[in-house]
């Protein structure tokens, strides 16, 4: 088995933490490492002991949802209330940040941003960013690596080519059909 690259773990680990979340509009993750070791993590939710949007809906106001903590600045928090330095640190997130997000993130001295899906990059965030010298990178994550049963699927799908090979289709069909079964195992 291959180890996985230390953005795959990282990325990974924010979307679990994803799956934490309570909000019902978007689903955020964030990890927060330093010198490659996870210092905090957070998603997007309520207060603690608070109401939470999965079991009474959002609280919009202009179309934001004020009960919602943002997973950046939960994991900040998580930092502030057990005294762990943030300063040079790099953060995982499933989104790329919120303006305020983004504005939070520089303040705490993150010094670098790495995100898995583009989500209203704020021109003005990335302008920010730029100027406080944070670099930023999309890091999409391979599912593949957290797929706890891909070798039994790797197996099976070998399995089933190989009856293929053995039937009455045509080699062109069973092409198209080793062409398709190796897609859902490369990275995207």
């Amino acid at each position: 088995m291959t180890r996985i690259s230390w953005d795959q773990y990282f990325m990974a680990q924010s979307h679990l933490l994803a799956l934490r979340s309570t909000c019902e509009r978007l689903a955020v993750g964030a990890t927060i490492v330093r010198d490659k070791r996870i210092i905090a993590g957070g998603y997007n939710g309520s207060i603690s002991g608070g109401v939470h949007c999965a079991d009474e809906g959002c609280y919009v106001i202009d179309n934001h949802c004020v009960r919602t903590i943002h997973a950046e600045v939960n994991a900040l928090l998580q930092c502030a209330k057990f005294g762990v330095k943030t300063e040079d640190a790099e953060v995982y997130v499933t989104h790329f940040p919120c303006l305020n997000c983004c504005k939070a993130l520089i303040q705490a001295g993150i010094k670098t941003v790495y995100y898995a899906n583009d989500y209203k990059n704020h021109p003005y965030a990335i302008e920010l960013f730029e100027q406080s010298g944070v670099r930023f990178e999309k890091v999409e994550l391979n599912e593949a690596v957290i797929d706890l049963n891909s070798q039994e699927k790797w197996s099976f799908v070998n399995s089933i080519l190989e009856k293929l090979h053995q039937s009455n289709l045509s080699k062109k069909e069973i092409a198209r059909l080793e062409d398709q079964a190796f897609s859902l195992f490369q990275p995207s």
